[in-house]
């Protein structure tokens, strides 16, 4: 299979589907650069090898057309920063004005497409738009994991037009060769982490690591749903009463596989949902009734270090608590440095989905651990053992 190591790129046009959907505020200034950040190596393999770059992506979710707030345009002057190329802009993706910058497009130059989502067709997996897109290069490569779970026009149906030109580019290899480490090459004691605000998002992932995994840590919003499920008084924690049979199913299919099930013993509980709240530590079966759980407590970090510190493999999604209010951050920063530790000790750990990533980021480990993912959605579908589109796309 053809490859971004063996590919001859000269001469050649490059299309890129990348992954430059990041925030910006309300002066357009990019305020996580993580996504064009990790580009940046797969763009410079093509211009080193004498290839030109043309970069598609998507930016939030335009409802009708072009939107100021929704341009592309606005990540120009960083991009050239750091690719070191004065990046060309097209104001649109498959107009006259990208046909003729991308038909005088010379090796070594880069040009940045539009938003691929002020059109319709991009989700919708439009093949007459993909065909439109395909006509501007000579070489289809997917480097978007964060979109590679989407079968829209840009990721999934373009490649038919390039049989024998396409390929992944570095973020797409890396991801799936880690997460594969994590799935198939697994050194055990293997330890997922699971937090988040509800179990309804995580039911797939739990059924699929459940015969993969030695010990099961549930955290975050999650935990209360099971608790309660249990027969706890959980206050006015958040619960979803609809998946208690759902909770218990899981408490005794990992009972059954002989995998160690850690939920919290106890929690910090507030009186209100805001960081000033007055908060104590409750046993987390008996909360007060007007008081809700926003963190796991002391003993439960205890515990779940000392089971993060003895694993070999990690995998790590979701937060603990409501991290972004710094009182009910402690169990997620503990966590976060208990998988850093693990990690110095030889332990192979994989981080991914959004709140876990910032989390990560925001106490500063991101080097401290073994690989940190850039597609949420796209790595909890691989792990739950579904098909990506934008992977299929590329090697059938």
């Amino acid at each position: 299979m053809k490859n971004i190591d063996n590919y001859n790129f000269n001469d050649k046009k490059v299309l890129v589907r990348v992954d430059f959907n990041v925030p910006l505020n309300e002066k357009f200034e990019i305020t996580d650069t993580t996504r064009i950040d990790a580009a940046i190596p797969t763009i410079k393999k093509i211009l080193s090898g004498g290839g030109s770059v043309i970069l598609m992506s998507h930016l939030g979710r335009p409802k009708q057309g072009p939107e100021e707030k929704f341009s592309l345009k606005h990540i120009v002057p960083y991009l050239s920063k750091q690719i070191g190329v004065s990046v060309k802009f097209a104001d649109d993706c498959i107009g006259d004005s990208a046909k003729k910058m991308a038909a005088g497009l010379q090796g070594g130059e880069v040009l940045l497409l539009e938003n691929l989502r002020f059109y319709k067709e991009e989700a919708k997996g439009d093949e007459a738009f993909a065909k439109k897109l395909a006509s501007l290069g000579d070489v289809y490569m997917n480097d978007a994991f964060g979109t590679a779970h989407r079968a829209h026009a840009s990721t999934a149906v373009i490649a038919k037009f390039f049989p024998e030109d396409k390929m992944f580019g570095y973020i797409m290899e890396n991801e799936l060769k880690n997460i594969d480490k994590v799935l198939h090459e697994t050194k055990r004691p293997f330890t997922a982490i699971l937090g988040g605000a509800k179990v309804s998002g995580k039911i797939e992932i739990v059924n699929n690591l459940m015969n993969k995994v030695d010990n099961l840590i549930i955290g975050g919003g999650m935990m209360f749903t099971f608790i309660h499920a249990m027969g706890g008084s959980v206050g006015k924690s958040l619960i979803e009463d609809e998946l208690f049979e759902v909770a218990l199913h899981i408490v005794e299919g990992a009972k059954q596989m002989g995998v160690n099930l850690y939920l919290p013993v106890d929690t910090i509980i507030a009186d209100k949902f805001e960081n000033d709240a007055n908060k104590k530590v409750s046993d987390v079966k008996t909360i007060p009734e007007d008081w809700m759980g926003l963190d796991i407590g002391p003993e439960s970090i205890k515990k779940f270090t000392e089971v993060i510190e003895n694993s070999s493999t990690i995998l790590w999604n979701g937060p603990m608590g409501v991290f972004e209010m710094d009182n009910f951050a402690n169990g997620t920063k503990a966590i976060a440095e208990a998988v850093a530790r693990a990690t110095e000790k030889g332990a192979f750990s994989l981080i991914g989905g959004g709140d876990s990533v910032a989390a990560i980021n925001k106490y500063g480990l991101k080097d401290k651990v073994s690989y940190v993912s850039t597609g949420g959605g796209a790595m909890l579908e691989y792990i739950e053992g579904k098909e990506l589109p934008g992977v299929k796309a590329i090697i059938g």
